[in-house]
């Protein structure tokens, strides 16, 4: 077992459930993700991606009536991914941009103890996304 582990090298890709494919690109745009193709599949999936290398799957089969995440926003704590956290090189340049852009930061800009800095979004069906500038060499 402990050999297939090894040839794991990265993250292909990550999905997010989203209500509305429209609403859904505007926003990654935004962030600088392009669309590649959708929706495909059986889901649907609509793919875009960062020039990065990061990949988001948005699967087309959100109830838009749900106004809550349910892993971030009841007392309940489900198990789940419960978000993306992107690297950044220059976080307070990040923080700007989310704001010009109008996005509401909802948590931080938070300093750990090891001098990485980190602060969360929200994308518009409530996923969580995470800047995070690592520490200082």
């Amino acid at each position: 077992r402990a050999s297939i582990m090894k040839e794991i090298f990265g993250i292909n890709h990550v999905g997010l459930r989203v209500s509305d494919l429209t609403e859904a690109r505007a926003f990654y745009e935004q962030l600088g993700f392009v669309f590649i193709v959708g929706p495909v599949g059986p889901e649907p999936v609509a793919i875009m991606e960062h020039a990065s290398g990061v990949n988001i799957n948005l699967i087309l089969n959100a109830d838009s009536g749900i106004t809550e995440n349910i892993l971030m926003d009841v007392p309940e704590k489900y198990p789940g991914y419960t978000h993306i956290a992107l690297d950044v090189t220059d976080i307070k340049s990040v923080e700007s941009e989310v704001k010009a852009l109008g996005i509401e930061i909802t948590e931080g800009p938070i300093t750990l103890p090891d001098g990485g800095i980190m602060f969360f979004i929200r994308d518009q069906d409530r996923n969580v996304i995470e800047f995070h500038q690592r520490p200082s060499a």
